[in-house]
């Protein structure tokens, strides 16, 4: 990978926020991972980005890898302002945003977007569904999101995971993979490493307990803004729950809306075929 800095930031009393950092371009790309991820999610593309002169900043959010695990939170539209308390006040960067988010990472990443709509030049936005959006609300009974429903459940889902956090992330990677090799031995000692830490899992899963909250949050945003104007790109995996869906629920909430599938993947699109979605994002870059 390109020379990578990492960093500790203050964001509030009782909440330091680990990012890293790559390239000095003039335009910054912000990348937000999923769960049960960190920052490392992105690490096949961060290069290949700063090689086509963009700085790129990988956070972990609140939570999640080196970051803070306060009790609280974890409503995306705090996680975002954390995010945005990073960049501007701590990295003091200036201008126009490229916001990226995956996963958990697409819902702070659309909250970003809505609490800080004049900062946002583009929009990605990467297989999951949004709260307060009528996919999400379809998707939510659907048995291959049994998750939402077991990380909802306090104090049940982490007795039941502590002390078998590999076996358990293990599955969670692979029933949502294509490829099995994409988050291979390495990445999961990562991921494991992250998610074993104190605190670290029922911080995970609260970010899925504030979904409620979300939905509130979203549908409150989208009554008072309206619709998001900037570009947005939708990214969905081919053969995963809500790929196809990706298109129709960010036209719920934004008015310029490309979708595309990327070949090859299921759930985990920056690992399982990161050449496929560099091609796409660089080619909707190309429309600033």
């Amino acid at each position: 990978m390109s020379d990578l800095t990492h960093g500790m930031a203050d964001i509030e009393p009782g909440l330091r926020l680990h990012y890293v950092t790559a390239g000095d371009g003039e335009r910054t790309v912000v990348l937000l991972h999923g769960f049960p991820q960190t920052w490392w999610e992105w690490h096949r593309v961060i290069t290949p980005l700063v090689e086509a002169g963009f700085r790129v900043v990988a956070p972990d959010y609140r939570g999640a890898g080196h970051s803070w695990k306060p009790a609280d939170g974890y409503d995306k539209e705090t996680v975002a302002r954390d995010i945005h308390r990073l960049l501007r006040d701590h990295l003091g960067i200036e201008g126009p945003l490229v916001v990226v988010g995956h996963d958990i990472g697409l819902m702070v990443a659309y909250a970003f977007a809505q609490a800080y709509r004049d900062e946002v030049s583009h929009l990605v936005v990467m297989d999951a569904p949004l709260p307060g959006t009528e996919v999400f609300d379809r998707l939510r009974s659907d048995p291959r999101v049994w998750h939402f429903a077991f990380h909802g459940a306090r104090d049940v889902a982490e007795m039941l995971v502590a002390g078998r956090e590999r076996q358990y992330l293990q599955t969670f990677f692979n029933v949502r993979n294509s490829d099995p090799s994409a988050i291979g031995p390495a990445d999961l000692d990562i991921y494991t490493e992250a998610y074993s830490a104190p605190g670290a899992m029922r911080a995970g899963f609260e970010l899925y307990r504030a979904f409620d909250q979300d939905a509130e949050d979203n549908r409150t945003a989208l009554k008072r803004n309206g619709k998001l104007t900037v570009p947005v790109l939708a990214l969905g995996g081919a053969v995963s729950t809500s790929g196809s869906l990706l298109g129709e629920m960010m036209h719920e909430v934004a008015e310029d809306v490309t979708a595309q599938i990327v070949p090859g993947t299921a759930h985990w699109i920056a690992e399982e075929n990161p050449q496929a979605l560099l091609v796409a994002l660089l080619d909707f870059l190309g429309r600033a």
